[in-house]
């Protein structure tokens, strides 16, 4: 049994926020973060859209995608550092915006490394005949935890969620995950926005992909990182040796979504006909925690 992608979805609020609007709250300017993280502007939930209802957003795009009715979900993962409320878990409270039921449902948090996490737990429980119809989701309403005043961070989050639905399939979709932790760094917030360490570690887990499926690094046709920070993905990519081009980023109109930017990103790269059937598409991601991991897949 092996599992597959076969559907994905995306949402971001109507809410534009630009790098000027900032500036006119706090000490910055448009070029000031752009030169810096390559961002331009970022979405921000209404006061009245929870975390879950942007997962439904996304959610519902990506099962129409799958051709998959939201009841026959049987198995739902939220990744997620802002949850609806601490309990019950958002994918609790998505599975019953959605209308499904009995399956399990449960929220990971690894921060910015959620959405992998539970992509590679999605794709063993699929594999292991434990769920079929696995329904995947990063979503994040960061606007509501940030401190506007603090410069240093508040330019560089977004909100919004992105989803993906996992289905067992009789060839590899999905090759491979790789999952690691280091809580020796829990207590320093700032390891995901090092370059240094960012760097090192997401080029590391893409190459732990490559050698566990016997791919040289010029096989990969699309990596799509956690949209952190361009010097950082483009670094990323530099490590690698491959060229820019075949890196997504989105990270200029979203910002950081956290969780949600990485199926964010790749359900861009579908839906404007970039990554196509038979290409492999390698998702990276590095989290406070500090968390990081690769899930590589055959679309």
């Amino acid at each position: 049994m092996h599992s597959r992608i076969a559907g994905s979805g995306g949402y971001i609020p109507a809410q534009v926020l630009t790098n000027a609007d900032l500036a006119k709250r706090i000490d910055t300017s448009d070029e000031w973060v752009r030169t810096r993280t390559g961002i331009c502007e970022r979405r921000i939930a209404a006061d009245d859209e929870q975390t879950s209802d942007l997962a439904l957003a996304a959610s519902l795009q990506a099962l129409d995608g799958a051709k998959i009715a939201p009841a026959d979900v049987d198995l739902i993962i939220v990744a997620t550092t802002t949850p609806d409320m601490i309990f019950p878990s958002t994918a609790c409270i998505l599975q019953a915006k959605l209308g499904a039921r009995g399956g399990p449902a449960f929220d990971i948090q690894a921060v910015c490394g959620g959405f992998v996490y539970a992509l590679g737990i999605a794709d063993h429980m699929v594999k292991n005949g434990a769920a079929r119809n696995a329904l995947v989701v990063g979503a994040e309403i960061y606007s509501r935890i940030l401190d506007w005043n603090d410069r240093g961070t508040c330019v560089l989050f977004g909100d919004g969620a992105g989803a993906v639905v996992v289905v067992p399939a009789h060839a590899p979709g999905i090759l491979s995950s790789h999952l690691h932790a280091d809580g020796s760094y829990s207590d320093i917030l700032t390891v995901p926005g090092s370059i240094a360490n960012g760097v090192k570690v997401l080029a590391e887990v893409a190459m732990e992909a490559l050698a566990a499926n016997k791919l040289s690094a010029d096989a990969i046709d699309w990596l799509i990182p956690h949209q952190a920070n361009i010097r950082i993905m483009e670094s990323t990519m530099r490590k690698l040796g491959l060229p820019l081009e075949r890196m997504v980023s989105t990270v200029d109109r979203h910002a950081n979504t956290s969780a949600a930017s990485i199926p964010l990103a790749l359900d861009v790269a579908v839906r404007d006909g970039r990554i196509v059937t038979g290409q492999h598409v390698l998702l990276v991601g590095v989290g406070g925690g500090f968390t990081w991991g690769s899930v590589l897949i055959r679309w």
